[in-house]
Order: structure tokens, then sequence, then C-alpha cells
């Protein structure tokens, strides 16, 4: 059998700013371990697939600068603790521990009870309305039964709400122009699947979602980054030089409450992005998953109103962050035509939306401002009180205010993020080291940390954060000051 693989140099960069000499010297972890520790973060949060065969030791113990014995050593505890199997002539291959305790892969959930804090997942418990329309969709499915069950396209209801709701927002929207998906993040696929092939280009913020460049990695598509600048908006002219110069299939944008940094496109930038991507003959694929958490207002008027027929802005949502992550309820809303090419492939990847999902989902969607303002209230209230906490334990740390959203991003003073990733494990909290949101191992002095959970958990959260950062500056106190950001910085 033949397993995929991951050369030593690609190896490396994922592995990022994992060594820390003096943590190592000072009585603390020994290499082996830091190295163990960092493997195992890559695989459990998804930068390293499952059953992927690593470097040999030599080979990996030459690109890393190390003794083939920290190598060796590292691998052996990564196979005591399930995290890598070997067998003769296949080399060690990645795995994850099974039974209970074991962790999902990628980020999501931690389905343990060891009282650790999970700040992995940026998600939240199901909006109160969520309940009361499981009944409606309960009361109004006999109507369905006679049929098959199977809707390409989705269920009326809910297509003619999705449709409804846009125009609202100030984008005449029919229900032809929708279709209905299991999650936005099946919506991006299927997108990606009609609109790019193998070896072509698209377009990402960077940083950006990590499933979507997971989705774009898979496709054997080829991600062309545009970073972000410092402090807010978007580098509206690295955008344009990046269509102009390499001619993307495809454009993935989240401009409304942008993942992970909150942040929100302002209308004149949308505008030019839109116009430069038609010259480009570039479609746009907007990410709206966020649009409903706007914390300090709401976003300007979608994307897609700089092109209303969606023949060059497709656009994706869902219910995930606004109601509740377990409905896996998503659309698209598209031109007619790139509709029926979508409901075309679909039934490649599967067959229809559950019918229960989209009749609670179009119910939640006809009257849903009370609740959604409720649970942005919330969300203001523990961003706010995580961002205290940041300034009080950690006023080294420079965070990034998210005006909307669920996560902030944060610059830490040195390229140590997958380090305190591990060390934050052995404080009891979990979280997702910079480099899960970018490509070629960007964002080590970068960290993502959700304000989804309780405030109380969140306070605590930061105290551990504060004593696992201080692990890795031996000697240094843990608010202290470091050369990338000036003391207390909010921007």
């Amino acid at each position: 059998m033949a397993f995929r693989s991951i050369s030593a140099p690609s190896l490396v960069r994922q592995l990022g700013g994992w060594r820390d000499d003096d943590r190592a010297g000072a009585g603390g972890d020994p290499l082996y371990v830091q190295l163990a520790d960092a493997l195992r973060l890559l695989v459990l949060d998804g930068r390293v697939p499952l059953d992927v065969r690593l470097p040999g030791e030599r080979e990996l113990a030459s690109a890393l600068g190390v003794s083939r014995t920290t190598v060796s050593t590292a691998f052996g505890r990564l196979r005591e603790q399930g995290h890598l199997v070997s067998r003769h002539g296949s080399g060690s291959r990645t795995s994850v521990p099974d039974g209970p305790g074991a962790r999902r892969v990628g980020g999501l959930v931690a389905d343990d009870d060891s009282g650790a804090i999970d700040l992995g997942a940026a998600a939240l418990p199901a909006a109160p309305g969520v309940h009361a329309a499981y009944a409606a969709a309960l009361a109004a499915l006999p109507a369905h039964l006679p049929g098959h069950g199977y809707q390409a396209l989705g269920v009326p209801e809910l297509r003619r709400a999705v449709a409804e709701r846009y125009s609202r927002r100030g984008l005449p929207t029919t229900p032809e122009q929708i279709l209905v998906t299991s999650g936005a993040q099946h919506a991006f696929v299927l997108v990606l699947q009609l609109l790019a092939g193998p070896g072509d280009r698209v377009l990402i913020d960077h940083p950006t979602y990590p499933h979507a460049i997971d989705a774009i990695s898979r496709a054997s598509c080829r991600p062309v980054p545009v970073g972000l600048p410092a402090g807010e908006g978007w580098d509206v002219d690295g955008v344009e030089a990046a269509l102009r110069q390499t001619g993307p299939r495809l454009a993935y944008l989240l401009p409304d409450h942008h993942n992970p940094t909150g942040r929100v496109m302002g209308a004149e930038d949308r505008e030019r992005i839109a116009a430069a991507a038609a010259r480009a003959r570039t479609t746009v694929g907007v990410d709206e998953t966020m649009v409903d958490l706007g914390l300090d207002g709401p976003p300007p008027a979608p994307f897609a109103v700089h092109d209303p027929t969606g023949s060059t802005v497709v656009t994706v949502g869902g219910t995930s962050k606004s109601f509740w992550g377990g409905m896996r309820t998503g659309w698209v809303r598209a031109d007619e035509a790139t509709i029926s090419g979508l409901a075309g492939i679909r039934p490649g990847l599967d067959l229809g939306t559950p019918i229960l999902e989209q009749l609670a989902s179009a119910e939640l969607l006809r009257d849903d401002e009370a609740g959604l303002a409720e649970r942005r209230a919330m969300l203001a209230e523990r961003r706010d009180r995580l961002v205290a906490a940041l300034g009080t334990h950690l006023p080294a740390w420079r965070v990034e205010r998210s005006p909307g959203g669920n996560s902030l991003w944060i610059e830490l003073p040195a390229p140590v993020s997958t380090a305190l990733t591990a060390s934050a494990e052995r404080h009891g909290v979990r979280v997702v080291p910079g480099p899960r949101f970018g490509v070629g191992g960007a964002f080590e002095r970068f960290l993502r940390l959700p304000y989804t959970r309780p405030a109380g958990e969140l306070e605590d959260a930061v105290v551990r954060l504060a004593a696992a950062y201080a692990d890795l500056r031996v000697g240094t106190p843990a608010g202290a000051a470091g050369p990338a950001a000036p003391v207390g910085a909010v921007v």
C-alpha cells in the first residue's frame, strides 16, 4: 500500500519555532519533548493529516539540526501516546489515540473530561430559538413525507427564506438563485469543484479560515495568499496586483467579520476588489458565515451588490455561527446558471441536505433579529472581558480588538505560537496556533483566541496562558514587553 508522505523541508516549515534552547537548558523540557509536542500539535490541529508518513529519523534530524537520538526519542514518545504508528517497510505514520479521551483532529472538539478549557473551537452552543424552530419543523415535516426526500436544490421554504433575507439586506434575490447545502464549508467545496481544477490558483486572504485552505489543497489548487495589513482593513492594492499578475480562477474572501481577525471590509474596498476581479475574469467566492455577528454595528451591504446577478460573485453562508453548528445547513447564492451547475455536480458529494434541518433553518431565518441581538450582546460582553484579561495578565501581547465575529487575532512578542500551544496544553488550556490559519508556515507570531466560552472560563484561560507563556520565557516575567509590540497596545 502506498501512503502519503511529507518531506523533511515541508515538515520543518510546518514546525516553525518549536525549539526553545533556553527552556531546554534550564531544567525544563528537553528538545525531544519539545519536538514531540510540536509534532503532536501538527496532527491534532490538522496541519499534518492522518496516515501521513513522516521523514526518516536521520533525514529529519539533519533538516532540523538536531541529533538523531533527539528525533528517535521524540518518535518513541509519539508512539507511546498513540500519535505515531511505525511498521517495518512503511515508516512512521501519523495517527490519533483510540479509546476514551481521544481528541478530535482539526481543532474542533475535545471529547475528554480532563478539565481543560477548550479554546480550539470558535463555536457557540445552540441559540435559544433553535429548539422551538425544530418543533415547528416537525409540525411541517408531514407535508414532505410523501416525496422521496432528495432535494438537490433544497426545499422551497428555505430557498425562499434565504432569498428574502438577502433582499432585506439590500441585495434583491430570487429563490432560483439559492442552492441549499450541508453547511457553508460544503457550499465552498461545491463552488471550488465547479469553478476550479487541479493546478488552478485560488486567491485567499492571509490569514484565513483554515478549512478553506484544506479544501483548496485537497482540490489540488494553488493558494495565492495576500496578507492583511497591520491594524485594520485589506491590502486592496495587493489584491488588485495578485488578480492582475496571477490570474486566479477563484478568490476566497471573508469581508464580513473575517475569520480569524474579525475585520470588516469597507464598502469602497468591496467595490474596488469586485471591479478588479471582473477585469481579471476571476470569480469571487464570498464567505458570509460570520455576517450576523457584528458586535459594533452591522457590516456594509453584501459584497454581491457589485454583481447582483451572481455571475461573478458567488456568496456562501450558513446557520452554524449564527444559530448552531449542529444544524449543518448552508447555502450558495449565485446566478441561475451557476446554481444549475452546482446541482449537477452535487451527487458526486451528497444527495441533499436533511429536510428537517432545512425546515428548522427556514423557521429561524423568517424572524431572527431578536435572537441574534441577544447573541451579539453576549459575544460583545465576552470579547470585552477577554480583552481586559489579556491587558492585565499579558500586556505584551498585541490585541486586535475585533468589531465582530467570535475571536481575537493576537500578535505575540516572538515567533512562539506552536511552542506556546504545546505549553498551554500542559496548563490545561487548548488553543490553535497561528500557522493553522496560513500557508507556508506563516503566523508563528500570532494566536487566535475565540471568545465563545463563558466569560469566567475566558479569564481563567488567560491566567493559564500567562503561566504557559512564562514557561517559554525563562527568567522573564510573562507580561514583559517584547520587541514586536508596545506594552498594552490594543488595535
